[in-house]
């Protein structure tokens, strides 16, 4: 059922208008006695969800016991982070995520179905798996808070991957990661019905069906004046809000292009990306934009290591970022690696197959370390004087006689030559 839905490549919804939305589905849906709130964590800031969280607590007080960020395989929130993104929330009521012990696993999606929908690359079961709060902690209202935009894992962020990949398990977050890798990145991003999300709709429908889970889906992007706005918000409890938004987002988030771009420069804000397990956004997002010999180029002043998680972070030290043929030949020969398939998916992710030139520009990491996993590296300092981010509009600029496109922030959106997105 929709209880709301607002939104269009045109409309900005005011922190009124979205509390006013936000409380006339909370209207429809009646009164509730315990409820949960699952937002994203610090690294989806701009998603406005932390607002929308905020709003949740003052409308149901006391009633909204517990508020589990969906971190997945992220570290968790600081005191410092929950204050800024969550503003007067009380930080008593956040409960982290521990995805290595604290999971119930509610059923399997046969393996005949990921088989078939991943068209045979991958055949396994794959188990439905949530944080066991979920389960046991006796609520009547389960608040899935977040951003519906393109996504390299999914298709689109969000929705029940909140659910299943936010507060997962080791193995459904592994498994889930590698079938997308697997069936190609480039033929998930940007599209709402793929492989991944079909197994976990299955996932849904057949294990999740009873639990009671509503969807604050909102699309952000970015108005004349380069800030971030809510173009839409839609609150549902089924798979029709995600449709709606995931309609928008492709409108709002995606931006197609006419020619194939030589050189790309993204800056990764300091405050959100400490990784390349997150930073990798820039060659995510951008890969299918950047042409044949071209070059993108990382300005990563917070950079500081590869995975979030120690184990992930020592097997992207010892692999690297390699074709996707030899991740595979990996993952056949080595049990670490296939033991911890999300951070195979993730390799292939940071790959350009060879295509074009990714160079890293660090705040911490060294020369060394950032070479020895098959990145080029470039002084930060150097390159933030050449391409200053103070001084870069967003698209298509000019630096010292050559044309080069500027993202601000590559988790905002997807980029395509038109040609390559078929």
């Amino acid at each position: 059922m929709l209880y709301f839905s607002r939104g269009s490549k045109t409309d900005v919804l005011t922190p009124d208008d979205m509390r006013q939305g936000l409380y006339v589905a909370f209207e429809r849906l009646g009164a509730r006695k315990k409820v949960l709130a699952l937002p994203p964590d610090f690294t989806r800031f701009h998603s406005f969800a932390g607002v929308l969280t905020e709003m949740s607590w003052e409308y149901y007080g006391e009633h909204l016991t517990d508020i589990l960020p969906a971190l997945g395989t992220h570290s968790p929130m600081t005191g410092t982070q929950i204050s800024k993104m969550f503003g007067k929330t009380p930080p008593e009521l956040f409960r982290p995520h521990d995805w290595r012990n604290d999971i119930v696993t509610l059923g399997e999606v046969p393996a005949s179905f990921v088989k078939e929908q991943s068209e045979g690359r991958v055949e396994y079961p794959w188990p439905a798996q949530v944080n066991r709060l979920l389960v046991n902690g006796g609520f009547d209202l389960i608040l899935s808070i977040g951003q519906v935009v393109p996504h390299e894992v999914i298709g689109m962020a969000n929705y029940n991957k909140n659910i299943f990949v936010g507060t997962g398990g080791v193995e459904g977050i592994n498994k889930s990661h590698f079938i997308g890798a697997a069936y190609g990145m480039e033929r998930i991003m940007g599209r709402a019905d793929n492989p991944v999300r079909r197994v976990l709709n299955y996932a849904s429908d057949h294990f999740a069906k009873d639990m009671p889970i509503v969807y604050v889906q909102t699309v952000v992007g970015k108005n004349e004046q380069g800030k971030l706005v809510v173009r839409g918000m839609f609150i549902g409890d089924d798979f029709e809000c995600f449709d709606l938004a995931s309609s928008l987002s492709l409108e709002v988030n995606f931006e197609m292009l006419d020619k194939p771009l030589k050189k790309v420069v993204v800056y990764l804000d300091p405050s959100e990306f400490k990784s390349t397990w997150l930073g990798n956004k820039s060659i995510y997002r951008t890969r299918m934009a950047i042409d044949d010999d071209g070059e993108l180029i990382v300005l990563a002043p917070g950079l500081k290591e590869f995975g979030e998680d120690k184990q992930i972070d020592a097997l992207i030290r010892k692999y690297g970022y390699v074709t996707t043929p030899e991740v595979l030949d990996f993952v056949d020969k080595n049990d670490d690696l296939k033991n911890n398939l999300s951070a195979a998916a993730h390799l292939i992710h940071g790959s350009s197959e060879g295509r074009f030139k990714i160079t890293y520009c660090p705040g911490t990491l060294t020369e060394q370390e950032i070479r020895s996993v098959n990145f080029n590296y470039a002084p930060l300092d150097t390159m933030m004087k050449k391409y200053d981010p103070e001084k870069l509009k967003d698209g298509f600029n000019m630096v010292d006689g050559e044309e080069i496109f500027y993202i601000s922030n590559p988790a905002l959106g997807l980029w395509a030559y038109r040609e390559r997105f078929k």
